[in-house]
Protein backbone atom coordinates (compact mmCIF):
# COMPACT_ATOMS: atom_id res chain seq x y z
CA UNK A 1 0.00 0.00 0.00
CA UNK A 2 1.59 3.54 -1.24
CA UNK A 3 0.70 6.77 0.18
CA UNK A 4 -0.30 9.86 -1.96
CA UNK A 5 1.81 12.61 -1.80
CA UNK A 6 1.20 15.31 0.71
CA UNK A 7 2.05 18.30 3.32
CA UNK A 8 4.47 17.61 5.62
CA UNK A 9 4.06 17.65 9.52
CA UNK A 10 4.66 21.00 9.43
CA UNK A 11 2.29 23.16 7.64
CA UNK A 12 1.25 26.75 6.94
CA UNK A 13 -2.00 28.13 8.03
CA UNK A 14 -3.05 28.76 4.33
CA UNK A 15 -2.09 25.15 3.73
CA UNK A 16 -4.17 23.97 6.88
CA UNK A 17 -7.17 26.17 5.68
CA UNK A 18 -7.65 24.42 2.51
CA UNK A 19 -7.36 21.19 4.07
CA UNK A 20 -10.08 21.39 6.83
CA UNK A 21 -12.21 23.32 3.95
CA UNK A 22 -11.38 19.94 1.99
CA UNK A 23 -12.65 18.15 4.56
CA UNK A 24 -15.12 19.81 5.99
CA UNK A 25 -18.19 17.55 4.65
CA UNK A 26 -17.20 14.73 5.91
CA UNK A 27 -15.72 15.29 9.56
CA UNK A 28 -17.24 19.02 10.11
CA UNK A 29 -20.09 17.28 12.15
CA UNK A 30 -18.27 15.12 14.48
CA UNK A 31 -16.01 18.05 15.18
CA UNK A 32 -18.72 20.41 16.26
CA UNK A 33 -20.40 17.66 18.28
CA UNK A 34 -17.10 16.73 20.10
CA UNK A 35 -16.13 20.64 20.79
CA UNK A 36 -19.76 21.46 21.65
CA UNK A 37 -19.64 18.65 24.54
CA UNK A 38 -15.80 20.02 25.32
CA UNK A 39 -14.31 22.74 26.74
CA UNK A 40 -11.80 24.50 24.21
CA UNK A 41 -8.55 25.72 25.41
CA UNK A 42 -9.09 28.91 23.68
CA UNK A 43 -5.78 30.33 25.34
CA UNK A 44 -3.43 28.07 23.86
CA UNK A 45 -0.29 29.00 21.86
CA UNK A 46 0.01 27.88 18.13
CA UNK A 47 2.06 24.63 18.76
CA UNK A 48 5.07 24.21 16.14
CA UNK A 49 3.52 20.86 14.68
CA UNK A 50 -0.07 21.33 13.58
CA UNK A 51 -1.29 18.55 11.46
CA UNK A 52 -3.87 17.93 9.16
CA UNK A 53 -6.38 16.34 11.35
CA UNK A 54 -7.17 18.63 14.25
CA UNK A 55 -7.54 17.75 17.87
CA UNK A 56 -8.70 19.51 21.06
CA UNK A 57 -5.27 20.04 23.63
CA UNK A 58 -6.49 18.89 27.06
CA UNK A 59 -5.28 19.38 30.70
CA UNK A 60 -5.41 16.51 33.01
CA UNK A 61 -6.02 17.53 36.55
CA UNK A 62 -6.54 15.13 39.63
CA UNK A 63 -6.87 15.95 42.91
CA UNK A 64 -6.11 13.66 46.46
CA UNK A 65 -6.33 10.20 44.17
CA UNK A 66 -5.95 6.98 46.53
CA UNK A 67 -5.77 3.54 45.66
CA UNK A 68 -5.77 0.35 47.24
CA UNK A 69 -5.84 -3.50 46.19
CA UNK A 70 -6.51 -6.20 48.20
CA UNK A 71 -3.82 -6.97 50.33
CA UNK A 72 -1.86 -10.16 48.81
CA UNK A 73 -1.64 -13.94 51.06
CA UNK A 74 1.85 -13.37 50.84
CA UNK A 75 1.81 -10.36 52.93
CA UNK A 76 -0.68 -12.19 54.94
CA UNK A 77 1.51 -14.69 55.95
CA UNK A 78 4.14 -12.08 56.91
CA UNK A 79 1.80 -10.71 59.73
CA UNK A 80 -0.21 -8.16 57.88
CA UNK A 81 -3.15 -7.59 59.28
CA UNK A 82 -4.90 -4.96 57.08
CA UNK A 83 -7.71 -5.94 54.44
CA UNK A 84 -6.51 -3.50 52.32
CA UNK A 85 -3.24 -2.44 50.83
CA UNK A 86 -2.84 1.48 49.68
CA UNK A 87 -0.88 2.35 46.74
CA UNK A 88 -1.41 5.79 46.14
CA UNK A 89 -2.09 8.16 48.68
CA UNK A 90 -3.25 11.71 47.90
CA UNK A 91 -1.85 12.22 44.60
CA UNK A 92 -2.98 15.73 43.10
CA UNK A 93 -1.27 17.04 40.01
CA UNK A 94 -2.10 18.15 36.79
CA UNK A 95 -0.66 17.61 33.08
CA UNK A 96 -0.54 20.30 30.52
CA UNK A 97 -0.91 19.99 26.67
CA UNK A 98 3.12 20.84 25.16
CA UNK A 99 4.24 20.13 28.47
CA UNK A 100 6.58 17.06 28.68
CA UNK A 101 6.20 15.33 32.20
CA UNK A 102 8.17 12.87 33.87
CA UNK A 103 6.67 10.51 36.60
CA UNK A 104 9.37 8.82 38.73
CA UNK A 105 10.64 7.31 41.83
CA UNK A 106 12.45 4.14 43.18
CA UNK A 107 11.08 0.49 42.25
CA UNK A 108 7.96 0.13 44.30
CA UNK A 109 6.71 3.69 44.21
CA UNK A 110 3.96 3.19 42.10
CA UNK A 111 4.77 5.53 39.01
CA UNK A 112 3.10 2.55 36.22
CA UNK A 113 0.39 2.06 39.00
CA UNK A 114 -0.56 5.81 39.08
CA UNK A 115 -0.35 6.12 35.11
CA UNK A 116 -2.71 3.01 35.34
CA UNK A 117 -5.01 4.41 37.25
CA UNK A 118 -5.35 7.96 35.35
CA UNK A 119 -5.15 6.35 31.96
CA UNK A 120 -7.96 4.21 33.37
CA UNK A 121 -6.64 0.75 32.94
CA UNK A 122 -6.76 -0.60 36.45
CA UNK A 123 -10.09 -2.93 36.50
CA UNK A 124 -9.35 -4.32 39.95
CA UNK A 125 -8.67 -2.43 43.01
CA UNK A 126 -10.56 1.25 44.49
CA UNK A 127 -9.70 4.47 42.74
CA UNK A 128 -11.02 7.16 45.12
CA UNK A 129 -10.26 11.26 44.54
CA UNK A 130 -11.11 13.25 41.13
CA UNK A 131 -10.03 13.18 37.85
CA UNK A 132 -11.27 15.54 35.67
CA UNK A 133 -10.33 15.96 31.69
CA UNK A 134 -10.15 19.41 30.47
CA UNK A 135 -12.30 20.54 33.19
CA UNK A 136 -15.06 17.51 33.30
CA UNK A 137 -14.66 14.50 35.52
CA UNK A 138 -13.35 11.67 33.37
CA UNK A 139 -15.47 9.28 31.56
CA UNK A 140 -13.38 5.96 30.63
CA UNK A 141 -15.93 4.80 27.72
CA UNK A 142 -15.17 8.78 25.96
CA UNK A 143 -11.83 9.58 27.44
CA UNK A 144 -10.30 6.34 26.14
CA UNK A 145 -11.63 8.06 22.30
CA UNK A 146 -8.86 10.91 22.80
CA UNK A 147 -6.02 9.30 24.84
CA UNK A 148 -3.45 6.73 24.11
CA UNK A 149 -0.89 4.27 26.14
CA UNK A 150 2.47 3.23 25.12
CA UNK A 151 3.58 -0.06 26.78
CA UNK A 152 6.96 -0.80 28.12
CA UNK A 153 6.71 -3.55 25.80
CA UNK A 154 6.59 -3.17 21.90
CA UNK A 155 4.21 -5.56 20.42
CA UNK A 156 3.90 -5.84 16.70
CA UNK A 157 3.17 -8.03 13.63
CA UNK A 158 6.61 -9.40 12.42
CA UNK A 159 4.90 -9.98 8.78
CA UNK A 160 4.24 -6.23 7.83
CA UNK A 161 6.16 -3.34 7.11
CA UNK A 162 6.05 0.45 9.49
CA UNK A 163 4.09 1.54 7.30
CA UNK A 164 1.46 -1.08 6.83
CA UNK A 165 1.30 -1.34 10.70
CA UNK A 166 0.31 2.40 10.91
CA UNK A 167 -1.63 2.50 8.05
CA UNK A 168 -3.65 -0.68 10.17
CA UNK A 169 -4.01 1.56 13.19
CA UNK A 170 -5.47 4.64 11.64
CA UNK A 171 -8.08 2.70 9.37
CA UNK A 172 -8.82 0.74 12.79
CA UNK A 173 -8.96 3.46 15.25
CA UNK A 174 -9.61 6.55 13.50
CA UNK A 175 -13.48 8.23 13.15
CA UNK A 176 -14.93 6.25 10.17
CA UNK A 177 -16.54 9.97 9.02
CA UNK A 178 -12.74 10.59 8.10
CA UNK A 179 -12.30 10.49 4.58
CA UNK A 180 -9.39 7.70 3.08
CA UNK A 181 -7.34 10.74 1.51
CA UNK A 182 -7.13 12.57 5.03
CA UNK A 183 -6.17 9.21 6.77
CA UNK A 184 -3.80 8.70 4.29
CA UNK A 185 -2.38 11.93 4.69
CA UNK A 186 -2.12 11.96 8.03
CA UNK A 187 -0.33 8.41 8.77
CA UNK A 188 2.21 10.38 6.21
CA UNK A 189 2.58 13.05 9.01
CA UNK A 190 2.60 10.49 11.46
CA UNK A 191 5.66 8.70 9.98
CA UNK A 192 7.48 11.93 9.12
CA UNK A 193 6.53 13.52 13.52
CA UNK A 194 8.12 9.75 14.32
CA UNK A 195 10.83 10.12 12.17
CA UNK A 196 10.18 6.73 10.50
CA UNK A 197 9.61 7.65 6.87
CA UNK A 198 13.01 7.09 5.80
CA UNK A 199 12.26 3.06 6.98
CA UNK A 200 8.94 3.17 6.03
CA UNK A 201 9.57 -0.14 3.86
CA UNK A 202 11.29 -1.82 5.92
CA UNK A 203 9.88 -5.25 7.68
CA UNK A 204 8.63 -5.51 11.26
CA UNK A 205 10.46 -8.51 11.95
CA UNK A 206 11.33 -10.58 15.48
CA UNK A 207 12.83 -8.61 18.15
CA UNK A 208 16.67 -9.25 18.38
CA UNK A 209 16.40 -11.57 15.35
CA UNK A 210 15.52 -9.86 12.07
CA UNK A 211 14.21 -5.92 11.19
CA UNK A 212 14.09 -3.07 13.48
CA UNK A 213 16.13 -1.97 16.14
CA UNK A 214 14.78 -1.73 19.89
CA UNK A 215 14.54 2.41 19.41
CA UNK A 216 12.71 1.78 15.87
CA UNK A 217 9.82 -0.32 17.71
CA UNK A 218 10.12 1.81 20.66
CA UNK A 219 9.02 4.94 17.94
CA UNK A 220 6.54 2.05 16.03
CA UNK A 221 5.00 2.04 18.93
CA UNK A 222 4.37 5.44 19.25
CA UNK A 223 3.40 6.37 16.18
CA UNK A 224 0.44 3.71 15.99
CA UNK A 225 -0.72 5.66 19.45
CA UNK A 226 0.19 8.81 17.59
CA UNK A 227 -1.83 7.83 14.50
CA UNK A 228 -5.39 7.05 16.29
CA UNK A 229 -5.01 11.36 16.76
CA UNK A 230 -5.01 11.32 20.79
CA UNK A 231 -5.15 14.79 22.55
CA UNK A 232 -3.04 12.76 25.72
CA UNK A 233 -0.24 9.63 25.38
CA UNK A 234 0.31 7.99 28.37
CA UNK A 235 4.06 6.39 27.83
CA UNK A 236 5.29 3.39 29.84
CA UNK A 237 8.95 3.74 30.84
CA UNK A 238 10.06 4.61 26.77
CA UNK A 239 13.52 4.36 27.16
CA UNK A 240 14.17 1.70 29.32
CA UNK A 241 16.58 -1.23 27.49
CA UNK A 242 17.95 1.67 25.16
CA UNK A 243 21.33 2.97 25.19
CA UNK A 244 22.12 6.34 25.55
CA UNK A 245 22.26 7.44 21.28
CA UNK A 246 18.67 5.51 21.10
CA UNK A 247 17.34 6.59 23.71
CA UNK A 248 17.77 10.40 22.86
CA UNK A 249 16.62 9.27 19.09
CA UNK A 250 12.96 7.94 21.14
CA UNK A 251 13.09 11.34 23.17
CA UNK A 252 13.50 13.43 20.55
CA UNK A 253 10.62 11.50 18.58
CA UNK A 254 8.71 12.39 21.76
CA UNK A 255 9.44 15.85 21.84
CA UNK A 256 8.22 16.07 18.24
CA UNK A 257 4.73 14.87 19.57
CA UNK A 258 4.57 17.13 22.70
CA UNK A 259 5.56 20.32 20.12
CA UNK A 260 2.10 19.48 18.01
CA UNK A 261 0.16 20.69 21.29
CA UNK A 262 -0.80 16.73 22.93
CA UNK A 263 -0.68 16.09 26.79
CA UNK A 264 2.11 13.36 27.42
CA UNK A 265 3.71 11.95 30.57
CA UNK A 266 6.20 9.32 30.59
CA UNK A 267 7.41 7.46 33.57
CA UNK A 268 11.23 7.09 33.48
CA UNK A 269 13.23 5.22 35.29
CA UNK A 270 17.16 6.00 35.98
CA UNK A 271 17.56 8.58 33.00
CA UNK A 272 20.97 10.00 32.03
CA UNK A 273 21.25 13.93 32.46
CA UNK A 274 20.70 14.25 28.55
CA UNK A 275 17.57 12.30 28.76
CA UNK A 276 16.36 13.97 32.17
CA UNK A 277 16.63 17.88 31.47
CA UNK A 278 14.35 17.05 28.08
CA UNK A 279 11.38 17.40 30.75
CA UNK A 280 9.81 20.26 31.53
CA UNK A 281 8.03 19.34 34.73
CA UNK A 282 8.32 16.17 37.12
CA UNK A 283 6.27 14.45 39.29
CA UNK A 284 8.16 12.07 42.03
CA UNK A 285 7.10 9.72 44.35
CA UNK A 286 8.02 7.87 47.07
CA UNK A 287 7.61 4.25 48.31
CA UNK A 288 4.32 4.21 49.97
CA UNK A 289 3.19 6.05 46.92
CA UNK A 290 3.39 9.32 48.56
CA UNK A 291 4.15 12.42 46.12
CA UNK A 292 7.03 14.32 46.91
CA UNK A 293 7.39 16.28 44.47
CA UNK A 294 5.18 18.39 41.60
CA UNK A 295 6.15 21.03 39.40
CA UNK A 296 9.41 22.31 37.14
CA UNK A 297 12.17 20.75 36.40
CA UNK A 298 14.10 24.23 35.40
CA UNK A 299 16.70 25.48 33.20
CA UNK A 300 19.27 22.33 34.25
CA UNK A 301 17.09 21.07 36.37
CA UNK A 302 17.80 23.79 38.42
CA UNK A 303 14.30 23.97 40.42
CA UNK A 304 14.17 20.82 41.31
CA UNK A 305 17.74 21.13 42.67
CA UNK A 306 16.48 23.77 44.74
CA UNK A 307 13.89 22.68 46.17
CA UNK A 308 15.72 19.50 47.71
CA UNK A 309 18.81 21.24 48.39
CA UNK A 310 16.26 23.74 50.60
CA UNK A 311 15.58 20.97 52.85
CA UNK A 312 17.59 21.02 56.32
CA UNK A 313 19.98 17.83 55.69
CA UNK A 314 20.14 17.13 52.37
CA UNK A 315 23.30 17.59 50.53
CA UNK A 316 23.82 19.40 47.86
CA UNK A 317 24.76 17.79 44.62
CA UNK A 318 27.94 17.57 43.46
CA UNK A 319 29.80 18.94 40.25
CA UNK A 320 28.52 17.54 37.07
CA UNK A 321 26.61 14.70 38.68
CA UNK A 322 23.46 13.57 37.44
CA UNK A 323 20.52 15.47 39.23
CA UNK A 324 17.73 12.60 38.83
CA UNK A 325 20.08 10.08 40.19
CA UNK A 326 20.97 12.43 43.30
CA UNK A 327 17.12 13.17 43.52
CA UNK A 328 16.54 9.54 44.51
CA UNK A 329 19.57 8.88 46.67
CA UNK A 330 18.73 12.19 49.03
CA UNK A 331 14.89 11.00 49.22
CA UNK A 332 15.38 7.42 49.44
CA UNK A 333 13.84 5.41 52.57
CA UNK A 334 17.49 5.24 53.84
CA UNK A 335 18.22 8.79 53.72
CA UNK A 336 14.57 9.65 55.28
CA UNK A 337 15.48 7.60 58.27
CA UNK A 338 18.72 9.15 58.62
CA UNK A 339 17.61 12.92 58.55
CA UNK A 340 14.47 12.07 60.51
CA UNK A 341 12.09 13.62 58.25
CA UNK A 342 9.16 13.09 55.91
CA UNK A 343 9.67 14.02 52.37
CA UNK A 344 6.12 13.70 51.70
CA UNK A 345 5.27 15.89 54.21
CA UNK A 346 7.11 18.47 53.83
CA UNK A 347 6.15 18.70 50.51
CA UNK A 348 2.49 19.45 51.62
CA UNK A 349 3.45 21.93 53.67
CA UNK A 350 5.68 23.34 50.77
CA UNK A 351 5.14 26.76 48.41
CA UNK A 352 5.04 24.09 45.74
CA UNK A 353 1.22 23.40 47.06
CA UNK A 354 0.25 27.31 47.15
Amino acid sequence: MHLAPGSRAIISNEKLSQIQGSEESTNSAHVEEKTKNSPVNTTAEPYKGRMVLPFEPLTVVFQDVQYYINTPPAMKEHGFTKKKLQLLCDITGAFRPGVLTALMGVSGAGKTTLLDVLAGRKVSGIIEGEIKIGGYPKVQETFSRISGYCEQTDIHSPQITVEESVIFSAWLRLHPQIDSKTKTEFVKEVLETIELDGIKDALVGMPGVSGLSNEQRKRLTIAVELVANPSIIFMDEPTTGLDARAAAIVMRAVKNVVDTGRTIVCTIHQPSIDIFEEFDELILLKIGGSMIYSGPLGQQSSRVIEYFEGILGVPKIKNNYNPATWMLEVTSTSAEAQLGVDFAHIYQNSALLE
